[in-house]
């Protein structure tokens, strides 16, 4: 196979990866073992925002191929999926044709539906709520209040806003639904119901990777990582405490 095709194939399998929130060294690791599986060396290079790869041909040519990732998300599902596809084709070097078809299923594979994930969502933050002592009236608000941050995550992702500024009006309509729904019933705790419903916003995965790219001495990609999560983490800390500094002076 011509090593244009092998680097298309590599680049695909990488875009794919990084674009679900794989870890740099994964990336790395496996556009190498596709190449190698097609007798090729390479080198690559996998940032938080792109993948860079260098392959040598057989005459001593280097073939060179460049993507820029835009957007990013958490799907482990096809994370696993193209883990299988680079053994398999270590044990049998598909055609280009039979691999770019086997890419375009994993790039198209269903999601779940919108139905589930809020489903998820709200059990997650009911479950936690109860977890950090919170009744289960704290968590039922939770629960609901989780509803709705995901879907306003849902749909304004959707229209290509800032993120920063979607997570700090997450953050501010926490604050200001646990605040108005502890004043209208006392027994709620507005601090349970903040705890529970913000867990679905935490960048657990992109912090995790971060620290693990930092490990493996991927610092460009870590620190970029750790970097993200923070900034997500305190641009939802100021919209809470930005919500509770204006609706408890009218309280």
């Amino acid at each position: 196979m011509e090593a244009k095709k092998v680097a298309d194939i590599a680049t695909s399998t990488g875009e794919i990866l990084l674009s679900n929130g794989a870890e740099a060294y994964r990336v790395e690791e496996t556009i190498r073992k596709i190449c190698s599986s097609y007798g090729f060396n390479s080198e690559c290079i996998s940032t938080s925002t792109g993948i860079y790869i260098s392959i040598s041909d057989k005459n001593g040519e280097f073939v060179t191929s460049v993507k820029r990732i835009n957007q990013r998300r958490v799907d482990l599902y096809r994370v696993e999926l193209i883990n299988s596809f680079s053994r398999e084709l270590a044990e049998n070097p598909l055609s280009y044709e039979e691999a770019k078809k086997r890419l375009n299923e994993i790039y198209n594979a269903p999601n779940f539906s919108l139905g589930v994930r809020l489903l998820a969502s709200g059990l997650t933050a009911f479950v936690y709520t109860l977890f950090f002592n919170g009744s289960v009236l704290d968590a039922l608000v939770s629960l609901v209040i989780s509803f709705g941050i995901y879907l306003l995550l849902e749909y304004t992702s959707k229209i290509g806003s800032f993120q920063l500024l979607e997570y700090f009006l997450s953050g501010f309509i926490i604050g200001a639904a646990s605040l108005g729904t502890g004043m209208l019933f006392p027994e709620i705790n507005k601090d349970n119901v903040i705890t529970g419903a913000i867990i679905v916003l935490l960048p657990g995965v992109a912090l995790t990777n971060g620290i693990k790219d930092l490990l493996y001495g991927d610092y460009v990609s870590g620190f970029a990582k750790f970097g993200e999560a923070m900034l997500i983490i305190v641009a939802m800390g100021v919209g809470i405490v930005t919500a509770l500094s204006i609706f408890m002076k009218w309280f």
